[in-house]
């Protein structure tokens, strides 16, 4: 893939500080830290180091650090990789089910004054959801596991949170004795799973409030008072909530693409920018609501900064979660319980496909690891590239 020719940490290097000066009562620290990670990202501001490949013996020169934050678009193929190298274990010899959990826009602006708490709500009452009915005989009678991973954003970076969920095909009995196979194309009914997601969502969210948890501010201060909150509960009742189940895709090595392209998403990549110019941002964005048609947007710059920060989540609140026998003490002792279940009910099953997802760097002329020899700080990096300069000046 060819490199984007602008990125976010070029709108941030042009536009951050008028943002900032603009918009003081609204920018946190979190998102300051954000944005300086970001602008100096991979410069010699972040320091170096040298690689080089023992397989063909190229020096591959000085490469600049990383920044690794989490929302960072350059600095996600790395963090995706080991991830998904990682779960190559937990893998079982299924097809997959994709289920989204995505709540009303109304409840938008109080998700964002509340995020640790909403998100983390919106986590357990899907989660609690999908297991509840799938322990249903009549939906299914089994336990099942299953991956989460939080999404806030829509193709136009408003805010959107939707969780997406990676579910193998079926579950344990309950005596953990067979493996039940699902009775209905899409797993579960999304109907019931939206009247059980909607109601055990508002009803923590209730109690939430009557415990004084919730923040309300601007707009929603009205909110603190009893009997508008209720009005705002009974709006929400009053509608449906969207589940949406996909077709389900094809077994591990299906599954291993979808992740290691999926879990570790930013608000927007850089390859989705088109250009900037007189202090306005144009990018790409796909038309979900008419065929996926592709699109161009153009917001102003301090716009494009605001939308971007309305996804910066918490300090170190986790967006990518297991449940079921998924969840993370007992996955691996489950895991070869259901293989050896399937081994028992097909005679021949084939274990999980190795991942071609590296999690180290490979040389761009032979394929092999990159190792590092030499690293530098940014001070030292300044005083090389002072150095080169006299030379070169005196050359």
């Amino acid at each position: 893939m060819n490199l984007p020719t602008l990125e976010v940490a070029d709108i941030f290097r042009a536009f951050g500080d008028s943002f900032i000066d603009s918009s003081r009562s609204h920018v946190a620290w979190l998102h300051l830290k954000v944005m300086r990670a970001i602008e100096r990202c991979r410069t010699a501001a972040l320091g170096g180091h040298r690689d080089h490949c023992p397989g063909c013996s190229q020096d591959l020169g000085i490469s600049y650090n990383s920044c690794r934050n989490r929302h960072c678009p350059k600095c996600q193929a790395m963090a995706r990789n080991q991830w998904t190298a990682r779960r190559i274990a937990d893998l079982v010899p299924l097809g997959y089910f994709h289920v989204v959990f995505t709540v009303p826009h109304q409840l938008s602006a109080l998700m964002l004054q509340n995020k640790r708490l909403l998100y983390a709500l919106l986590f357990r009452a899907s989660a609690e959801t999908l297991m509840q009915v799938a322990a249903n005989p009549r939906h299914l009678g089994a336990e099942i596991g299953f991956l989460g991973v939080l999404h806030t954003w829509g193709q136009t970076l408003e805010h959107h949170p939707h969780v997406h969920y990676v579910v193998p095909e079926g579950g344990f009995s309950p005596d953990r004795s067979a493996w039940i196979r699902p009775k209905y194309r899409f797993f579960l009914p999304v109907k019931v799973l939206s009247r059980v997601f909607r109601g055990k969502f508002i009803d923590a969210l209730t109690v939430l409030y009557r415990r004084g948890k919730l923040e309300f501010h601007g707009s929603l201060k009205p909110l603190r008072e009893p009997r508008a909150f209720g009005e705002f509960l009974r709006t929400l009742y009053g509608q449906d909530w969207v589940v949406y189940a996909k077709k389900p895709f094809g077994g591990p090595e299906h599954v291993l693409h979808y992740l290691s392209r999926y879990t570790h998403r930013v608000a927007i990549s850089n390859h989705r920018l088109i250009g900037m110019e007189d202090g306005r941002v144009t990018f790409r964005w796909k038309d979900y609501a008419h065929g996926n048609k592709k699109r161009k947007m153009t917001l102003t710059a301090h716009e494009f900064i605001r939308r971007f920060l309305l996804h910066v989540l918490p300090r170190g609140f986790v967006r990518i979660r297991h449940f079921g026998w998924m969840a993370n003490r007992h996955r691996a002792q489950s895991a070869a319980t259901c293989r050896a279940l399937l081994q028992t009910d097909s005679g021949k099953i084939a274990p999980p496909v190795p991942s071609s997802v590296s999690s180290t760097r490979r040389c761009p002329h032979c394929g092999g690891p990159v190792v590092i020899v030499e690293r530098f700080t940014g001070r030292q990096l300044r005083r090389l590239r002072s150095e080169l300069n006299a030379v070169t000046n005196s050359g």
